[in-house]
């Protein structure tokens, strides 16, 4: 029998494991999400992936099939402000009629949405790129908080504080449990955030080699050989930071910031467009769209099943550890 790890992440959401594999945009389906349950995690579809919602619940009921009464759970990202024609309310409504237990947050506050999602028994962890967005979040009620730093894939926040700081910094200010992303890709990290003060980690880009991924295998080829030097962050100047895959489409988009100082958002969506990004995961051409990766990119060295990197990574945990008592005398 495997060995686990007992803090008030696995407690809540019922895992072996205190790791979250964080929903990846087109790609947190069904397959890759029961295959984390599996290997004793929890994984989130990303329901923005099935904009249909007969897609999105038979995704969802598709995944409670193959993980077996396993725990998973569904990733709503919410744009930073409401607009006209937003259906985040029928999105949490879909899934509280499906019945799925956890929801991952991300893009703004989820305080509207709390009430009806507590009282359909929903928990729910809503990720933030700062400290202080982990606080307004503790202060409305949810259940926990994954803390991304600067090394993340995706949107790291305009503060851009490291992983190592934020573990250490969140453990005085925040009683509720948090979790820490961004360029996590050994145990050894897993070690050092628990001791730390933090109930688990959040994996985005390690994961994206992963077998269970749908993508394409030139794609993910390029990911084993980039090193985390091949990552940038883009569009800073319209406040909407990301870290990405350097390629062609980053250059453009660094070109026209520097030469465009009154540019909008709206002067980037023909080269940032997300269905941009999704042809590259379709065709493996990852030298076009805006490809989310982190700086744990350091420990992307394979593909693999996802089961065989969280084995992996549990291995260099507990060998990290066995190195304490060996430095540690009292």
């Amino acid at each position: 029998m495997k060995s686990s790890v007992s803090t008030p992440i696995t407690a809540l959401f019922g895992t072996r494991l205190p790791i979250v594999a964080g929903g990846l945009m087109w790609l947190s389906d069904a397959f890759y999400v029961a295959s984390a349950a599996r290997a004793g995690i929890i994984g989130f579809i990303t329901a923005a992936s099935f904009p249909e919602p007969q897609a999105l619940r038979d995704e969802i009921r598709r995944c409670r099939d193959l993980c077996e009464g396993a725990p998973f759970g569904v990733n709503v990202s919410m744009l930073p402000k409401l607009v006209p024609g937003e259906r985040t309310q029928a999105v949490f409504d879909l899934i509280a009629e499906e019945g799925v237990r956890f929801v991952e947050t991300s893009g703004r506050s989820p305080e509207a949405y709390l009430p009806s999602l507590k009282a359909a028994g929903i928990k729910v962890m809503h990720k933030v790129p700062a400290l202080r967005y982990a606080l307004k979040a503790q202060s409305i009620g949810v259940d926990a908080v994954a803390i991304v730093g600067a090394e993340c894939g995706g949107h790291p926040g305009m503060d851009l504080v490291g992983s190592m700081v934020n573990s250490a910094w969140a453990c005085d200010q925040l009683q509720i449990p948090y979790l820490i992303g961004g360029g996590i890709g050994r145990g050894s990290q897993l070690a050092a955030a628990l001791a730390m003060g933090a109930a688990g980690v959040v994996i985005g880009t390690r994961f994206l080699v992963a077998e269970e991924i749908w993508a394409h295998h030139d794609y993910k080829q390029r990911l084993i050989q980039a090193a985390p030097t091949d990552t940038e962050l883009c569009m800073q100047s319209v406040r909407n930071t990301v870290r990405v895959l350097r390629n062609d489409t980053t250059r453009s988009v660094r070109e026209l910031e520097a030469s465009r100082p009154d540019l909008g958002i709206e002067d980037l969506l023909p080269l940032v467009s997300g269905k941009i990004g999704r042809q590259a995961y379709v065709t493996g051409d990852w030298s076009k769209g805006m490809l989310a990766a982190g700086q744990a990119l350091a420990f992307t060295d394979r593909i693999e099943p996802l089961a065989d990197i969280v084995e992996r990574f549990e291995q260099d945990f507990w060998r990290a550890v066995e190195r304490l008592p060996q430095v540690i005398t009292v």
